[in-house]
């Protein structure tokens, strides 16, 4: 990695340059994500982990979660971060079978994927997979062997995303070159579903729409973002979030080094209007099994808000997309909530869209 040294030196100066943010809040987890984190030594990560100590407050047991791929997890490697903080491995899986990752471009093999959890789950237990499904010509039976792969190791939680063609990728000129098949909404809908019916068997809790946890294994990291909790993201292309406002770092590594070498936060600021923020706690809500409380819309955002939320709602409710119930907060007082049913779930992004307010 170029200007490695120099990168790492910024994100401490970084997270010394932020430390007020948080107030009296404290940290609850870590993640090491966005790109390749694993090619950091685990002196470096160490580093950083104690940076985050030294001017945040950190709960007893905080998650702390490395992102990476099958390859860079030798058996020494994983050996070796099992002595570091970092409690929790996210892993890129994709998939278990060699055509599907080299169509979508993947650095790893099928062995690796097989041979990078086998020795994942000696040493942690809080391990989380990718899974992709919608993949063309991949038969339901095909799909079964990746989740029956997923479930034979054990893992306690699974992220799993349809398919998605991204523009000037190998698999999008594939596909334009009529070398590969086009997405399949029908097939893809076909995946989620027995997605979801055998996570369920297995005693997966769909927590949110694309991830299944085990108790005890949500990822608490996701759903901070989920309950719209403050989070700071370090480093070039990083968002942070707090309360009424968002802010992202530039993207540009030498731009990011140069400015907060300067002690510059080289970010961009954006206010979150009140439409903002009632269309973004929709968006998450309806996403998750804790559904969206009205009492918090009109709290939040006033009457005129939920009753829009209330009317507008009504066409998914009878169509059985929606549905309204009550559930009880810790002093037990009964909160009404609107949820996504199983029917609308695969739909939920489309349909939260029809509730915001323009």
């Amino acid at each position: 990695m170029k200007k490695k040294d120099e990168l790492i030196g910024a994100l401490i100066i970084e997270l010394q340059l932020r430390k007020n943010e948080l107030q009296d809040q404290e940290v609850e987890t870590i993640y090491f994500g966005g790109g390749t984190p694993s090619l950091l030594s685990n002196e470096e990560l160490v580093l950083l982990i104690d940076s985050v100590y030294e001017n945040f407050k950190v709960c007893e047991n905080p998650e702390i979660t490395l992102e990476a791929n099958p390859d860079d997890l030798t058996q020494e490697r994983i050996l070796a971060l099992s002595k570091t903080p970092i409690n929790r491995l996210s892993i890129g899986i994709q998939s278990f079978f060699e055509d599907d990752l080299k169509s979508m471009n993947r650095a790893h093999n099928a062995e690796e994927a097989e041979k990078c959890l086998e020795f994942a789950t000696q040493y942690y237990d809080n391990i989380t997979i990718d899974l992709i499904y919608g993949i063309p010509n991949m038969s339901l039976e095909k799909w079964q062997a990746n989740l029956d792969k997923a479930f034979r190791f054990g893992v306690n939680h699974i992220s799993s995303y349809a398919l998605t063609v991204e523009p000037k990728t190998a698999l999008a000129t594939f596909i334009k070159k009529g070398n590969y098949p086009p997405i399949d909404e029908e097939l893809a809908l076909e995946h989620f579903n027995h997605l979801v019916a055998e996570t369920e068997k297995q005693g997966f809790v769909h927590y949110e729409i694309s991830n299944f946890g085990k108790p005890h294994y949500f990822s608490k990291h996701n759903t901070s973002y989920w309950q719209g909790k403050t989070y700071i993201g370090i480093g070039p292309s990083a968002h942070s979030f707090h309360q009424t406002q968002r802010s992202w770092n530039v993207s540009n590594n030498s731009k990011y080094i140069q400015e907060i070498q300067k002690n510059t936060l080289p970010n961009t600021v954006e206010i979150l209007s009140i439409p903002d923020q009632y269309n973004e706690y929709v968006m998450t809500g309806l996403r998750t099994i804790w559904g969206v409380s009205l009492q918090k819309v009109e709290s939040d955002f006033g009457t005129d808000y939920k009753n829009h939320l209330l009317k507008v709602s009504q066409k998914y409710i009878a169509e059985g997309l929606l549905v309204t119930s009550s559930d009880f907060d810790a002093n037990q007082n009964s909160i009404e909530k609107l949820k996504t049913t199983q029917k609308g779930k695969f739909l939920v992004d489309g349909i939260a869209s029809q509730l915001f307010v323009i």
